[in-house]
């Protein structure tokens, strides 16, 4: 093989790096969604991705300094060599996104709960449904359309510390 087309393997093999390390990442953002239909095959698809995700981007971090470190060795021309930057900063991304749970910035836990009698609020009706928990004979109920927004809170119902999602 002529250095020209190892050259343009680099080239073509960082790129498909940093798209394939892009779908990795972002399909699980794609796939779920806060108030849209989840199946169980894009559950399964969507666990599988980030529980692998941080690994395969690592590698995938090392193999593309490799690669740039090759393009830039054999490039001639300054852009060559700074249009490498464009996949690697995806690839970086990527690296970092792959260790973040995106779902806490979409999902923002209630922060203080407070117990209180239904006649003492203003935000619930007596026809909203809730969420109700009843544990060692205490109950409490938590409001569907706060559960909606929140999707999850922490508490502690009869003594035993609990976290209910919605």
């Amino acid at each position: 093989m002529s250095g020209k087309t190892n050259y343009k393997a680099a080239w073509i093999f960082l790129l498909t790096i940093a798209l394939t390390v892009f779908a990795m990442v972002a399909t699980p953002v794609w796939l779920i969604q806060p108030f849209a239909p989840q199946t169980e095959r894009a559950l399964q698809i969507s666990y599988f991705l980030k529980t692998w995700s941080p690994l395969i981007t690592l590698a995938a971090l090392l193999v593309s300094i490799t690669l740039i470190i090759y393009i830039w060795r054999d490039s001639k021309r300054w852009f060559g060599k700074a249009f490498t930057l464009l996949p690697f900063a995806v690839v970086l991304v990527c690296v970092w996104f792959a260790r973040q749970n995106h779902f806490e910035w979409m999902f923002n836990p209630l922060a203080q709960t407070a117990f209180t009698s239904v006649s003492e609020t203003d935000f619930v009706a007596d026809d909203d449904m809730v969420l109700a928990v009843k544990i060692n004979g205490e109950a409490v109920a938590y409001p569907i359309r706060q559960m909606a927004y929140h999707h999850v809170v922490q508490d502690v119902v009869g003594g035993t510390p609990i976290t209910a999602t919605y």
